[in-house]
């Protein structure tokens, strides 16, 4: 029984897709972390690896990573020609254009709820508890997860 788990564990750290994937998802969240850094003198620890760990939003967007990354890993092991391939593509473009469109919005609109609450309980003396604000992504921040998705899923493919 033991032998057939280190063999399934084994086949999935040797899967392209799966190496693509978790490789394409963590450099994301590193690069983002690194950013917050460079561009933040002032970050916590604790703020480093919660973006390395769990932040959404910023640059690169790791959805746009994970999902390209799959999708080129899949062109790779199925061909372009395939079921798979083709759902996968299509769920990408999903994930995509919700991390633009919808999660983006959603945040922005969250923002200026925040903000006009924030007022009105100021102005009026109430208790306002504001609303979980979720970050989209912007088009530049797609094209880099994009590209970076796409790059390590080439190198995990052919290296």
């Amino acid at each position: 029984m033991e032998h057939h788990k280190a063999q399934a564990v084994e086949a999935i750290l040797k899967n392209g897709v799966f190496l693509s994937a978790v490789l394409s998802l963590f450099t994301a969240q590193f690069a983002k972390a690194l950013i917050v850094l460079l561009t933040n003198r002032k970050a916590s620890i604790q703020e480093l690896i919660s973006t390395i760990l769990w932040r959404t939003g910023g640059m690169p967007s790791s959805h746009s990573a994970l999902v390209v990354a799959i999708t080129t890993s899949i062109a790779f092991s199925s061909g372009v020609t395939s079921d798979l391939f083709a759902l996968s593509f299509f769920f990408a473009l999903v994930v995509i254009r919700d991390a633009m469109g919808v999660r983006r919005s959603a945040g922005l609109q969250a923002k200026a709820l925040n903000s006009l609450g924030t007022k009105v309980s100021k102005r009026l003396h109430i208790s306002f508890k504001p609303v979980k604000e979720i970050n989209g992504h912007t088009f530049p921040q797609v094209i880099a997860g994009s590209v970076m998705g796409f790059f390590i899923a080439m190198a995990v493919n052919t290296l």
